[in-house]
This record gives structure tokens, C-alpha cells and sequence, in this order.
């Protein structure tokens, strides 16, 4: 299992306190300081069932000055700008050895990823 995180945000931290505390193993990426490709964001959003700009924060997209079209034929350009710029990528996002990812924002999706990974 990998969690791409920030350590500064709370969610990311409640994630990793939920993973410790039921005794998961899990890598850390702190996709700020390691970026991910655009291929491996794209594998990514692909597992989740959906496209880049679902996975923007729209401040941060903003702030990034990232203005396309929400369109399929502008997917490759979104995961470039995300790379670009990758505080725009949602967070923390987990992804586990058996294909599942999720956006674990909430309790409920990181109850789920957790209840799995046991």
C-alpha cells in the first residue's frame, strides 16, 4: 500500500494515524517533494475510475493558473499541468497492492481502504 501525502495536511495526517493504528504497512510519497510522473498520475486517476481534473484541488489549480477544458481530449494536458504543479493533485490519496484507490478525505472511504488492507 503507498500514500501519497503532504505532511502538513490534516487529512493526510488523520490517514496515516487510522493506517498505524490498525497496524497497515504502507510506503509514503510526499508527492510534493516527488512528484509523480504523468504516467503514474494517469495510472492513478485511471484506478480511481476518474479523470484528472477530478482529482484537482481547485484552489490550488487556480492559484497554478490552470485553465483547460474538463474534456477528454485535454487529459494529457491536465496530467501535465498537475505534474507541473503537483500541490494541484487531491490528497492523500491511497493506493493498495490489490488495484483499489481511493481519495481517503473522509472517514467512511478511509475505513473502507483500511478494512481492506487487514
Amino acid at each position: 500500500m503507498e500514500i501519497w501525502l503532504n505532511p502538513a495536511c490534516s487529512k493526510c495526517r488523520a490517514a496515516t494515524a487510522e493506517l498505524d493504528a490498525a497496524g497497515v504497512d504502507y510506503t509514503v510519497r510526499r508527492y510534493l517533494d516527488d512528484p509523480p510522473t504523468a504516467a503514474e498520475l494517469g495510472e492513478v486517476v485511471a484506478r480511481l475510475g476518474l479523470e484528472p481534473w477530478d482529482v484537482a484541488r481547485p484552489k490550488e489549480t487556480a492559484e497554478a493558473g490552470i485553465d483547460l477544458p474538463r474534456e477528454p481530449a485535454h487529459r494529457d494536458a491536465w496530467l501535465a499541468a498537475m505534474v507541473a504543479s503537483p500541490a494541484t493533485i487531491q490528497r492523500p490519496i491511497i493506493t493498495a497492492a490489490d488495484g483499489t484507490s481511493v481519495v481517503a478525505r473522509d472517514p467512511e472511504t478511509l475505513a473502507g481502504i483500511v478494512e481492506r488492507a487487514r
